[in-house]
């Protein structure tokens, strides 16, 4: 049985026919820049670095306030943050620069299995990890019942809308 993938990359062209005719290869570059152009562009940058903010390749365009003429565009910004425990981390983000979160997601390892975080709540959950940002730290909430990272670690990725 052939499984069909669920990912799917932007097919290009690998190779062209240019005719001789100067009118016609105008118009086959130009078909095959725009081709080129789409393909690039329709791509998510799968860059997760943990020293730093990377642009996600998401351009936002959110009106936020009615008295806008029309919606500005924000860049996505992402960086991941490694813990070995539930202490809190500090995050070093200047919450001035940011115009929302967007995704906040983490998983963490027990050496055995895997475990999803659950961001934005500094409810408890009893049996779960959520996790939440305060302007200097990311805190966990956890009530002793969940599995223990023991000698795991695990990650927390953050990604927001760029307010400059």
């Amino acid at each position: 049985m052939i499984q069909k993938s669920l990912f799917q990359v932007p097919y290009l062209r690998t190779s062209r026919n240019f005719p001789n005719n100067l009118d016609s290869l105008s118009i086959e570059l130009n078909k095959s820049y725009i081709d080129t152009a789409l393909c690039v562009n329709l791509r998510t940058i799968g860059i997760f670095p943990t020293k730093y903010a990377s642009i996600t390749g998401e351009s936002w365009h959110l009106n936020i306030s009615e008295n806008q003429n029309g919606a500005r565009k924000q860049q996505g910004l992402r960086q991941v943050f490694h813990f070995t425990s539930f202490a809190p981390i500090d995050h070093y983000l200047n919450l001035d620069d940011i115009e929302r979160f967007t995704r906040c997601y983490g998983e963490y390892t027990d050496e055995t299995n895997w475990y999803g975080l659950i961001s934005g709540t500094s409810v408890l959950i009893p049996g779960q990890v959520v996790f939440y940002i305060t302007p200097t730290q990311i805190v966990f909430v956890v009530d002793g019942s969940e599995p223990a990272i023991l000698n795991g670690d695990g990650v927390v990725v953050l990604e927001w809308l760029s307010n400059v």
